[in-house]
C-alpha cells in the first residue's frame, strides 16, 4: 500500500525555521515526481515546491528564497526547508508523489507561524 507521511510540523515565531520531512513506501520512488502543497483555512490547496524525478525543481513565488526542496531516493524521503517563515505560510502541508496518472497524498502537517 502506498503511504506518503509527514513530519516536523508545528508553532514557530516569525522569521523561524522548520524543516518538514515525507517519508514514501509503496512506491518506486525515484520514477516520482514529488512536491509539497499547502491549504489555509478558506483557501484552495496550493502548490508550494516541486521536485521531479530527474530533479527540477520549482518553487512558488511566495517562497521563493526561503524555502529548498530536496529529496532523498536512497532513503526514499523528501524534506522542505522553511526559512524565515512568516505569518502567512501558516497551513497544513501535505506531501504529494505523482507519476503518469497515478497521483498520492499525505495526510498532512500543521505549520503555525505565530505573530
Amino acid at each position: 500500500q502506498v503511504q506518503l507521511v509527514e513530519s516536523g510540523g508545528g508553532l514557530v515565531q516569525p522569521g523561524g525555521s522548520l524543516r518538514l520531512s515525507c517519508a514514501a513506501s509503496g512506491i518506486i520512488f525515484s520514477i516520482y515526481d514529488m512536491g509539497w502543497y499547502r491549504q489555509a483555512p478558506g483557501n484552495q490547496r496550493e502548490l508550494v515546491a516541486v521536485i521531479t524525478r530527474g530533479g527540477i525543481i520549482n518553487y512558488a513565488d511566495s517562497v521563493k528564497g526561503r524555502f529548498t526542496i530536496s529529496r532523498d531516493n536512497a532513503k526514499k524521503m523528501v524534506y522542505l526547508q522553511m526559512n524565515s517563515l512568516k505569518p502567512e505560510d501558516t497551513a497544513v502541508y501535505y506531501c504529494n508523489s505523482r507519476h503518469l496518472t497515478y497521483a498520492y497524498w499525505g495526510q498532512g502537517t500543521q505549520v503555525t507561524v505565530s505573530s
